[in-house]
């Protein structure tokens, strides 16, 4: 007898407000599963961003193995960068799979792009700016151009016309679940692996909409989730059907979760008031424009601390020897920062506090966690404050997970627990 698993990825999702729409009705099917199996809250892992959590899911392994650590990175020249697929330093679960002749199909997992040679089906995720370069096997592209596949909503347009948001939200889950039932009753698999992302793009733009009670646009909110649950019991009816006799495991999560936000919190505003950034310009666009001679510290997204040091950077100015006096300033920095007498971080963590691994010497030297509603940014502004036009913001903590398997197992506190979850499922003898 073989084993079957379904991973679906809700990206975004918070276990509180999950727990909510299940209880008022709005996700019926999903509420059966998780009522009748076991679902719970986890953290993921730091800083709590979708590349960064989704590739310590597929691999196992925290971002000091893995190397991925934002949507953004940078060079030892201080050249922004934008880590891909091919960039990610372990083999992923998907790999290890195909070693013991097993085949995946993976649709719309961010941080998957360029889709490479894969044991299986690979339509990548977020941030993939080219359909073309997004799929493997290739023969499968003229496919999903004839029926218009999408690979995000319209974010563009989502800015410049609010109210497109909902029809992209549907047409963007109708593509998705059009490739991924006919993939799942025609493909050849051991594990099918989806991942809904317009959750994280409704809460980003509209996580206000959930507490506007007794509003059109709560309930705009809420058909939409109706509208995954949908999916959801069609997906599962279909591997439920494919599975046969074979053992099999379901699988529910997020990556991270979100709470509403308050402030954008413009780190390298605070670095440069403090007199640890410069630039080489007066109206700086990027990172990149820094000076190199006269800065001592910069940020990435989100939240991330490097120090400018001489042995990461080729033009660093910290010795390995005042690393650690500088360090600490900065953090009592950013421990002392408030709003409105509010404190902005609860945390900041050190590199050591949690990388350790191959890759840790290209972590971030500090990683702020910050208070519900604070919002701590990587670009350029000439303020340290911004209400922006977004709502909702990722949180590290209150991601939910939802399994369903006849093997015992004992309940994930972790993204990584969950992930170490499946990979036991494929690979313990009953």
């Amino acid at each position: 007898m073989g084993k079957k698993a379904l991973v679906i990825g809700l990206d975004g999702v918070p276990h509180g407000l999950l727990a909510s729409m299940m209880q008022q009705g709005v996700m019926p099917f999903l509420h059966g599963i998780a009522s009748a199996n076991a679902f719970g809250a986890m953290e993921v892992t730091l800083p709590p961003i979708s590349s960064v959590s989704w590739t310590s899911f597929a691999t196992g392994e925290a971002p000091c193995h893995h190397g991925i650590f934002g949507f953004t990175d940078i060079t030892r020249d201080h050249a922004l960068a934008f880590p891909t697929f091919l960039d990610v330093k372990c083999p992923t679960l998907f790999d290890k799979l195909g070693q013991t002749g097993r085949r995946s199909i993976v649709i719309n997992l961010p941080a998957t792009y360029p889709a490479r040679a894969f044991p299986g089906v690979l339509i990548s995720g977020f941030v993939a700016p080219d359909l073309a370069r997004a799929v493997f096997p290739p023969a499968l592209l003229p496919r999903l151009q004839a029926m218009n596949y999408r690979i995000d909503v319209d974010l563009a347009a989502i800015r410049a016309d609010p109210a497109k948001l909902y029809p992209e939200l549907h047409a963007t889950l109708a593509s998705r679940r059009t490739i991924a039932t006919t993939l799942l009753k025609e493909e050849e698999w051991d594990l099918f692996f989806l991942v809904i992302t317009g959750t994280d793009r409704l809460h980003h733009f509209h996580f206000d909409h959930w507490a506007d009670e007794g509003s059109d646009a709560r309930q705009s909110f809420l058909d939409y989730y109706t509208a995954v649950d949908n999916v959801l019991q069609e997906l599962c009816t279909s591997f439920i059907a494919r599975s046969g006799n074979d053992e099999h495991m379901m699988m529910f999560l997020s990556d991270h979760g979100f709470t509403s936000l308050q402030q954008e919190v413009y780190c390298n505003t605070v670095l440069q008031e403090s007199g640890y950034l410069r630039f080489l310009n007066d109206n700086p666009r990027m990172i990149s424009h820094l000076d190199p001679a006269q800065t001592r510290a910069f940020a990435l997204d989100p939240g991330r601390i490097y120090l400018n040091r001489t042995d990461r950077f080729a033009r660093g100015t910290v010795l390995p020897a005042d690393v650690p006096a500088l360090r600490a300033e900065i953090e009592a920095v950013f421990r002392a920062l408030t709003f409105e007498h509010q404190p902005v971080f609860q945390d900041v963590k050190r590199r050591e506090d949690i990388y350790s691994g191959p890759c840790a010497h290209l972590a971030p030297d500090l990683v702020l966690v910050p208070h519900r509603g604070f919002d701590p940014k990587g670009a350029i502004s000439n303020e340290i404050f911004k209400r922006g036009t977004l709502t909702g913001m990722h949180t590290h903590d209150d991601a939910f997970w939802i399994v369903a398997s006849a093997q015992p197992f004992a309940p994930p506190r972790t993204i990584l627990d969950c992930s170490a979850l499946l990979t036991s499922f494929f690979t313990q003898e009953r």
